[in-house]
């Protein structure tokens, strides 16, 4: 009997895939340091502070836009909620800078300055491993993705799903939104945390480490794309596929849509909270502001606008969405809304593939007429 031949494996990347990323990697890790910390300012090809910490910030969100993506476009779960999960991250960051201020605050106190203004006298239980910066990198994985795990099974268990699903993640950031406003829960309150000094003992207001946090972005963003393009191409990815496109099909061909869903939510919302805790340090700041509803639906454009199920096109839609909004809430403040609102539209109705849609429409187009020609 003849043995049935399996189709052999696709590559991770194919060539050109890899000199892309390939020169990511050394625009990243080489040409910015180059440019931002040895050109001379005056010179055309300086990379500036404001521009490191812009790319450092876009990255972030960057991040987020993948995540995304990973739920959304391959699982066909659209989050509304996912700013909290990128601002439980960036809270366990924040109260490790508070603690690294020391005596150094205005009330030269061990407590942060909020505690000391509100008359506390110690720290609350939630903030006793806050001191310790390996303990913080295990809570930044593990406080977002607690979190979502929790959430994930009951709600995964009860086949909430579509629109229902979305709307009770907006409700849960903005729960938590309003809970982290309040002053008694420790957590700074409307103002937040901010007026950081160091990491790791080392100054953070300085050239080389705002440049060492952007290598380390850009670094973290470059990895869970490799991760997530593995996920994707793997029988996990091809079964997440599947419940996207058929859920009931999926469950009578005798898988458990429950563990692949609950995985693919989890890990996604871990990836936030990492995103959540790089742009900390970076920004200089972290308040409840960052669980609003609107930043949440923000992620969801990102993903949108660049293309779904494309890994590529959520980042580029972070890119193009935030980038437009730098150059526009400066030169036209009151249009910005507006252009949003805008362009959400447009994509939804003209482009559902997204911006890495059009562009291989195009390309198909201009190898088609090649060919007649």
């Amino acid at each position: 009997m003849s043995q049935v031949q399996l189709p052999a494996t696709a590559p991770l990347l194919t060539r050109k895939g890899w000199s892309a990323f390939l020169v990511a990697l050394l625009v990243v890790c080489a040409l910015a340091p180059v440019l931002n910390l040895l050109v001379p300012q005056g010179s055309v090809f300086h990379l500036s502070d404001y521009a490191v910490a812009l790319l450092g910030r876009i990255m972030c969100y960057a991040i987020c836009a993948l995540a995304m993506d990973l739920i959304w476009g391959y699982t066909g779960i659209l989050s509304l909620g996912h700013g909290l999960f990128f601002a439980l991250g960036g809270y366990v960051m924040g109260m490790y800078l508070m603690r690294q201020i020391g005596r150094d605050g205005n009330y030269k106190s061990d407590l942060p300055d909020f505690m000391v203004f509100l008359d506390w006298k110690e720290l609350p239980w939630h903030w006793a491993l806050s001191d310790s910066f390996v303990a913080t990198l295990i809570l930044i994985v593990l406080v977002p993705g607690l979190v979502a795990f929790v959430f994930g099974y009951f709600a995964f268990r009860s086949r909430i799903k579509g629109v229902y699903f979305s709307i009770i993640t907006q409700a849960m950031t903005f729960a938590a939104m309003l809970l982290f406003f309040r002053n008694e829960t420790g957590f700074g309150g409307n103002n937040g945390f901010t007026d950081f000094k160091r990491i790791l003992g080392l100054p953070i207001a300085t050239q080389n480490m705002r440049m060492f946090l952007f290598v380390l972005t850009g670094l973290t963003l470059l990895g869970f794309f490799l991760l997530a393009r593995w996920l994707v191409r793997a029988k996990f990815g091809r079964v997440l596929q599947a419940i996207r496109d058929a859920e009931s099909r999926v469950m009578f061909s005798g898988y458990n849509p429950l563990g692949y869903k609950l995985a693919i939510w989890t890990l996604s919302a871990v990836m936030c909270g990492i995103a959540g805790a790089l742009y900390v340090p970076q920004v200089g700041i972290i308040n409840p502001g960052e669980m609003s509803p609107a930043n949440s639906i923000e992620i969801a454009i990102w993903a949108a606008v660049g293309g779904r199920a494309t890994l590529i096109g959520p980042i580029v839609g972070a890119f193009v969405v935030n980038g437009a909004k730098s150059w526009l809430t400066v030169a036209a403040p009151e249009f910005w809304l507006y252009f949003l609102g805008g362009l959400f539209i447009v994509v939804t109705l003209f482009l559902p593939d997204g911006v890495v849609g059009l562009v291989k429409k195009l390309k198909a187009l201009w190898v088609a007429k090649e060919k007649k020609s």
